[in-house]
């Protein structure tokens, strides 16, 4: 007997002031954990549909992203942006998140220091729905 509901409950109280707060505290180790998880959930959630699998941040931060001087990190995030991004829309959630809101508020909108808090925002928030959608419909 297969049901559609999901084995585990996903977290959906991701937020940005928790987010900064936490990290601060924790020396960071908090934004690597919320990372951590995001990039399992995602695979949980989308790589029976879309047939990716992003990888875990833990391996990018720790190796791939010394390695490349940092551009491993930048493509990861742009992989993972438009991944989700079109979870967002196979779930037919309304909101807008993809690769372009991960340059144009993340690496843009550092120009303006905001940008990259309101993408974090919307990372975090993208996620939530995301979570949101499969603990009520796996």
């Amino acid at each position: 007997m297969e049901t559609n509901q999901p084995v585990r409950q996903l977290k959906t109280d991701r937020g940005l002031l928790k987010y900064i707060l936490l990290s601060l505290i924790t020396l960071g180790i908090y934004a690597l954990v919320v990372n951590c998880h995001i990039s399992s959930e995602i695979n949980e959630v989308a790589s029976r549909y879309d047939g990716k699998k992003t990888m875990h941040f833990a391996l990018l931060f720790f190796l791939i992203a010394p390695i490349t001087l940092g551009i491993g990190a930048i493509v990861w995030q742009h992989k993972i942006s438009n991944r989700i991004g079109a979870e967002l829309t196979r779930r037919g959630q309304n909101y807008a998140f993809s690769a372009s809101t991960f340059w144009l508020w993340g690496v843009l909108g550092s120009l303006i220091v905001v940008g990259p808090f309101i993408y974090t925002h919307k990372f975090l928030k993208s996620m939530n729905l995301i979570n949101a959608d499969y603990n009520i419909n796996g």
